[in-house]
């Protein structure tokens, strides 16, 4: 394994001489705000701190389970989504194997293939293009590599742009053609604009595919490092709980509790979580539109968008970062987090 911190980690605001308390706006937070734990309302009482099952929590898997429409055996608990995506790398990829990837994309899912030393082929997306796959160049670019895996997300981060239903199709179907994996990163699954809701859990469409989600960026809860994998490959699931139980055993149980109990109370929180953030896209939206120095994609989903200074003017960037921070108290992500132009 080669490792070597992401500029994501190393420029993040709690990385920063002062941490949060340096900051007055931070555009950065690639998640909704911080629950506190007092307004959770969540009882302990009686826990035992013990070993808990390994492949986690059976009534929150449970919960989980009837929710997407697969069964309880097809969930596994991990540390947050980084560690479900670590554990789908180190156990589909090896030295030399070769994976397509959407670019820009979030950190995890571009670095932790190359610790694998991967053979890494990137999508890229363009603005241009609305940030969507080209699944026709996508579908090429698996057959010419013999990728073992395709790895999307939807919302995708930082863009905020979902994939349609018939894109999602499509790259299943390329992913059964090839006999490889589909992962599909869906933190933000619950996070979309529309009316409709959410398309179903791309796991659901076939033994070949991969979900991969959590409890931090949508519902505001990244301190107990709560996430899940689905998909209803047997003996991958098997695999994925060997690595795990290799690599930290089972969940906190403190974390597998206070996750079932707040997800009780699901759609509570989201109602909550998607009336406020609507609000905000609105908000950022009508600035775009009275202004002409910025532009971009409007998000469909998530709670981050990816705007640009446009292509025609010329901006000392050193300068515009400085005095957003140094004047504003205002923290933005930077295009390099995501290997896109500063």
């Amino acid at each position: 394994m080669d490792y070597r911190r992401m500029p994501i980690e190393v420029e993040s605001p709690e990385q920063l001489p002062g941490g949060y308390a340096a900051i007055k706006c931070n555009l950065a937070e690639s998640s909704v705000t911080d629950r506190i734990w007092d307004d959770l309302k969540i009882d302990l009482k009686g826990l035992a701190i013990a070993y808990t099952h390994h492949i986690g929590h059976p009534q929150f898997r449970d919960l989980l389970a009837k929710e997407y429409n697969i069964e309880e055996k097809d969930i596994i608990l991990t540390a947050g989504a980084a560690a479900g995506l670590f554990l789908l790398a180190t156990t589909l990829l090896k030295d030399g194997d070769s994976i397509v990837v959407v670019r820009p994309n979030y950190s995890s899912n571009l670095e932790t293939p190359r610790a694998v030393r991967c053979k890494v082929h990137y999508h890229e997306l363009k603005y241009e293009n609305g940030w969507q796959i080209d699944v026709a160049a996508l579908g090429a670019q698996v057959e010419s590599s013999a990728a073992k895996v395709i790895s999307v997300t939807t919302p995708h981060n930082p863009t905020g742009i979902c994939l349609s239903e018939d894109t999602l199709k499509a790259l299943v179907a390329i992913a059964e053609k090839n006999k490889c994996y589909l992962i599909v990163d869906e933190t933000y699954r619950d996070m979309v604009y529309n009316n409709v809701g959410p398309l179903a859990l791309a796991a659901t469409l076939s033994p070949r595919v991969v979900s991969v989600s959590s409890l931090s960026k949508t519902y505001g809860l990244p301190g107990i490092r709560l996430g899940w994998v689905a998909c209803r490959d047997p003996a991958l699931m098997e695999s994925l709980l060997a690595a795990k139980e290799q690599m930290y055993i089972c969940n906190p149980v403190l974390d597998e509790e206070v996750a079932y109990q707040f997800y009780r109370n699901k759609k509570d929180h989201l109602r909550d979580v998607m009336h406020e953030l609507k609000e905000r896209r609105d908000m950022v939206q009508k600035w775009m539109d009275s202004q002409d120095v910025f532009e971009w994609n409007a998000p469909q989903g998530g709670c981050v968008g990816f705007p640009r200074i446009k292509p025609s003017l010329s901006v000392d960037l050193d300068v515009f970062y400085h005095t957003l921070n140094s004047e504003y108290g205002t923290y933005v992500g930077p295009g390099h987090w995501f290997e896109q132009d500063r």
